[in-house]
């Protein structure tokens, strides 16, 4: 094993492992050693054996790849796949909850978001968007078997989800982040609603409707976030401190939907394709030219949190008037 490999392997182990455990204890039980005999691996006294590797890449979910020298433009992705999911919103939130939970982890973590059409962890104030969100990505993106015959119905969020919903909120809220907004917020969202609407897939054509209420509430709450430029939980009180909350304004359009996380330890990326599914990497040079784009983008972008009341005002001003004209085409439609 070559010592340059060898050491970018116990890199990425210290970066999995995040404070939470000393080298030497957690690889002895993945490797059953003796710390001793850790600790001259990891001085390169002694060198791993593929064995010895291949167990480690398994047991952190590193890749292989990711210990050769790839070419300049290569990087390595880690994502859940789609047969992981039951698209159940436990399941789907599951897997966020354990991300959120090792990022709170992390010294001083802080996130940076660009919003594509929707921002996910803002929906979590309003479980019932995220339910229709998630069926809409299995029934009409994935074409899945399960619901090929079934109609989206009003159906109470399980204590389970919600549950793990409001965890993750919480965790969300606590990690200071700055996030990009574009003119087309939530637009795509709203069509979405207004498709099942005309192509009559709701149970009750009504709660079309309900969901269009629903998305004025998560302005309303959005709004007064940016105002005071900190996070909370809709229905609660902001808090005195911490939350921090920046909002920006893209006048054109993001193009992704990108989620940079930074801390003492580590910092890594999310990117959203396939509608909700994510890519991660904590590769460094592809890190560093996504950090050298958004602080590009953020530059470019007025800032809409505490400061510019009147932009901000005109933003959610249009966002609203967006939300009330698909929701009156639908009203007329039902002739209520």
């Amino acid at each position: 094993m070559k010592q340059d490999i060898q050491s970018i392997l116990f890199h990425l182990v210290k970066q999995q492992i995040a404070g939470q455990d000393n080298l030497g204890n957690a690889l002895s039980e993945v490797l059953h050693l003796s710390q001793d005999a850790v600790y001259r691996r990891y001085r390169g006294e002694t060198a791993l054996t593929i064995q010895e590797v291949k167990k480690i890449c398994l047991h952190y979910s590193i890749s292989f790849d990711a210990l050769i020298e790839l070419s300049s433009g290569h990087v390595t992705f880690a994502y859940p796949p789609l047969n992981t999911y039951d698209f159940k919103l436990e399941s789907y939130l599951e897997g966020i909850l354990i991300a959120f939970q090792k990022l709170k982890n992390l010294g001083n973590p802080e996130i940076i978001i660009s919003v594509n059409n929707t921002q996910f962890f803002q929906l979590l104030n309003f479980p019932q968007l995220v339910r229709f969100r998630l069926y809409f990505w299995a029934k009409t993106h994935l074409h899945l078997k399960d619901y090929r015959d079934k109609l989206f119905k009003h159906e109470k969020t399980s204590d389970t989800a919600f549950s793990l919903g409001k965890e993750i909120l919480q965790l969300y809220n606590s990690i200071p982040s700055k996030e990009i907004y574009d003119q087309e917020f939530m637009r795509g969202f709203l069509r979405q609603i207004l498709y099942y609407f005309d192509s009559h897939q709701f149970e009750d054509p009504e709660y079309a409707i309900f969901l269009c209420d629903r998305m004025l509430l998560l302005s309303t709450h959005l709004k007064g976030q940016a105002t005071i430029g900190k996070k909370f939980t809709y229905g609660t009180s902001a808090p005195a401190a911490g939350n921090s909350f920046e909002m920006y304004l893209n006048e054109t359009v993001n193009t992704d939907s990108t989620f940079l996380y930074q801390s003492k330890e580590k910092s890594g990326l999310f990117i959203t394709h396939n509608v909700m599914n994510y890519l991660e990497t904590t590769d460094e040079s592809y890190l560093k030219d996504t950090k050298h784009i958004i602080d590009k983008q953020l530059a470019n972008s007025s800032i809409i949190s505490i400061v510019n009341e009147r932009q901000r005002n005109n933003f959610f001003h249009e966002f609203d008037r967006t939300i009330s004209n698909f929701k009156r085409k639908m009203e007329a439609d039902l002739n209520i």
